[in-house]
């Protein structure tokens, strides 16, 4: 279990209280969950708010704060000699309530008593349906509607503090985006004709791991790039095709990378390949380089989709006036996504809190495709970290549904797409600091142009 220092500790929870003012804060860590059966369990993973403000990383604990009174206690049980036969010794919860700044420890079966039956506890929205169930029995309510009594309060208190990282936490982030690299780079390896995406993600799987990491999120690694989530990985690669690799660490203080290449399976990219690199790659670089404070995230991927659309005519694809095609949201049927996200401990950074509350504030959200699936739209200031990642690609059945519904006919050349219904996708995708007065790429540099990549993947 890696910690900060008890002071790290210490001025976390201490933000918290003097946000909150008053009243009672309950924040459950999470429990281990079952495979399969009970003693049979998926890797544990601590709730990442627990985790942030008060450090441990073992299941089956809870924290309240007092925060009139400041006072945080530790609701837990130490190991019996019945579970230390099965896992081993185990320090006492009161050396972990020390080293982060915890007043008190009770036995778990005092939390009931503190909450139960209370009104007002500040509590976040459940994500597991034990602690929804837990809820709705401390306070009296319908599990499926514990959510609509969540505290508002608590989720901006959390959100004013966690986007905005530290120097120790930007060192963590720089730490899990290294070890990234070594999967990315890895993968660019042992990727040839022939062999299966399985056996290279056994080989990301093995870089992560001898860096004593773990993942951050499932691995997205497919030569149908199209498909934006995809973690089938049974394909056989053949020459000819890209290969898209989504992965990213999670390292041993609970930071995440995030990290996209493309790449051609046979290491060498063909000339149409080329030219929708290129793009997208200048569709990143250019994103990047206009983060910085002040600036909204939302205006940064309508600038993408400008530099798309302009390089998408330029190909015969499109036609037209590109602010028109902004307009009606023309981008959408190539980048169905948003720009990028926050990131730290969770790999998009407090989703569990809320899209809006993270990433967008007073803001409005579109309803227009792609532009309503950007997580971050926000005003940018220093000490957020964000993803910067953009993509095109040609997704056969979204092109037929607009085809077929005449979406978008003065704009699109739905003839030309024909002829790359089969191509797949591309995205790349970095990490980005909001610094004082611009921006920082995070990490030790990972091949992204051609010749980066073709050197490599030829070496």
């Amino acid at each position: 279990m890696q910690l900060f220092s008890q002071k790290t500790y210490a001025d976390r929870q201490r933000k918290l209280i003097e946000k909150m003012g008053e009243g009672l804060v309950w924040i459950p860590g999470n429990t281990e969950s079952p495979l399969n059966y009970t003693d049979n369990i998926y890797p544990f993973r601590q709730d990442s708010t627990f985790r942030y403000f008060f450090g441990i990383n073992l299941p089956n604990l809870h924290i309240v704060l007092d925060c009139a009174t400041g006072k945080k206690t530790l609701y837990g049980n130490d190991y019996s000699i019945d579970d230390i036969i099965w896992v081993g010794p185990q320090k006492p919860l009161a050396h972990y309530a020390e080293l982060c700044h915890i007043d008190e420890i009770k036995p778990i079966a005092a939390l009931e008593e503190r909450l139960g039956g209370q009104k007002g506890i500040h509590y976040l929205p459940p994500y597991r349906h034990d602690h929804m169930i837990l809820a709705g029995r401390l306070f009296g309510l319908d599990p499926n509607q514990i959510k609509k009594h969540c505290s508002d309060k608590l989720i901006q208190a959390i959100v004013d503090i966690r986007s905005y990282k530290s120097e120790e936490e930007i060192a963590q982030m720089e730490d899990a985006v290294n070890i990234t690299r070594h999967m990315h780079m890895t993968a660019m390896r042992q990727t040839r004709p022939g062999k299966y995406e399985y056996e290279v993600v056994a080989d990301i799987r093995k870089a992560l791991e001898s860096q004593h990491s773990q993942l951050a999120y499932p691995v997205i690694f497919s030569v149908n790039g199209q498909t934006l989530h995809n973690h089938h990985h049974d394909n056989k690669m053949e020459s000819g095709r890209l290969v898209l690799n989504d992965s990213g660490a999670e390292n041993t203080y609970g930071y995440a990378g995030d990290i996209t290449r493309t790449f051609p399976v046979n290491g060498r990219f063909s000339g149409r390949q080329k030219e929708l690199y290129a793009l997208v790659l200048k569709m990143e670089t250019d994103s990047i380089a206009l983060v910085k404070p002040g600036i909204t995230y939302r205006s940064i991927h309508i600038e993408a989709n400008k530099i798309m659309l302009e390089g998408l005519k330029s190909m015969g694809m499109v036609k037209g006036d590109v602010e028109d095609m902004v307009r009606e949201g023309v981008g959408g049927l190539f980048m169905p996504h948003g720009l990028g996200h926050m990131i730290g401990m969770d790999v998009h950074d407090m989703e569990n809190l809320g899209e809006q509350a993270v990433g967008y504030g007073n803001m409005e959200r579109s309803k227009q495709l792609g532009l309503k699936s950007l997580r971050l739209a926000r005003t940018l200031e220093e000490g957020f970290v964000l993803t910067v990642e953009p993509g095109i690609y040609f997704i056969p059945e979204l092109i037929h549904k607009m085809r077929q519904e005449g979406k978008w006919s003065s704009f699109v050349n739905y003839d030309v797409l024909e002829d790359y219904t089969s191509f797949g996708g591309i995205r790349i995708e970095d990490n980005v600091l909001v610094t004082n007065q611009s921006h920082q790429v995070l990490g030790k540099p990972i091949p992204k142009t051609i010749v980066e990549i073709e050197e490599l993947m030829n070496a």
